[in-house]
């Protein structure tokens, strides 16, 4: 007889997708440096909309190939639409197509001190400096949602961010809700903020990124930060969140004060 497999569960990201190809090239860059940081686990991608692989093609190729135990992880930054209907509508449609497969969903990546850290590498490599952050305001540029509880979020991470030292920390959204981006500049810049950070909460570039980024030129800010992207940060946040799933482990985390080194 063959001894039992003992390799440890597949990690599935799930993607939102978009018709950007920039979108699709971050998040394999992402998962590759995921799959780089621990070597031995699979790691395979899927997309919600408009890239492939689809998540039930995904789900069917780990069977196919053997895999009898997986982690579902949702890139996402907050509990939305998304990451409370469309994902477990499909896993579960995914579950029932393949009952040989034990499948067990991640919590979302938001928030997190580790994403506070990713946005802060993102601004020092915009050229914002340590002796730069009393005088510095920050716009924390989300793509927006519908959703109250994904709103809540992202104004407390602004509360909290803004204790580490920031001039202030506005946030803003490219979508669905108020301030857009270019407000948020604007506002900073009337109550006398001389020199003003946006920072995309963003994790790929596409459609709302752009927006963001639009915005933050029109209304003049002074360092306009990339996306979060494959920081090193957001990969090891993956692997948190992978065996917080695995290990059946308390997925919340504190927002945390991150000092900008």
């Amino acid at each position: 007889m063959r001894p039992p497999r003992t390799d440890p569960p597949a990690l599935l990201v799930i993607a939102h997708g978009s018709r950007d190809p920039r979108h699709a090239a971050t998040v394999r860059a992402l998962t590759a440096r995921v799959a780089t940081a621990r070597p031995g686990l699979r790691v395979d991608t899927a997309f919600l909309d408009f890239d492939a692989p689809s998540v039930p093609d995904a789900v069917r190729r780990l069977a196919a190939d053997g895999v009898s135990d997986a982690v579902a992880l949702p890139l996402l930054l907050t509990r939305a639409f998304h990451a409370k209907t469309d994902i477990p509508a499909v896993l579960a449609g995914s579950a029932a197509e393949l009952p040989g497969l034990r499948l067990r969903t991640a919590a979302v990546l938001g928030p997190s001190p580790l994403l506070t850290a990713a946005l802060e590498r993102r601004l020092r490599a915009a050229g914002v400096r340590a002796r730069d952050r009393a005088g510095t305001g920050v716009v924390l540029a989300s793509a927006g949602s519908t959703d109250p509880e994904a709103s809540a979020v992202i104004a407390a991470i602004a509360r909290e961010w803004r204790r580490t030292g920031w001039c202030a920390v506005r946030p803003a959204f490219a979508s669905a809700s108020l301030p857009r981006t270019e407000d948020a500049v604007r506002a900073l810049r009337a109550e006398g903020v001389r020199r003003i950070a946006v920072a995309p909460y963003v994790l790929a570039p596409g459609f709302l990124p752009d927006r963001i980024a639009r915005g933050a030129r029109e209304a003049g800010a002074d360092v306009l930060a990339d996306v979060l992207g494959p920081a090193p940060e957001v990969a090891e946040l993956l692997l948190r969140r992978y065996d917080e799933a695995r290990l059946g482990a308390p997925t919340a985390l504190p927002l945390g004060r991150l000092a900008l080194a």
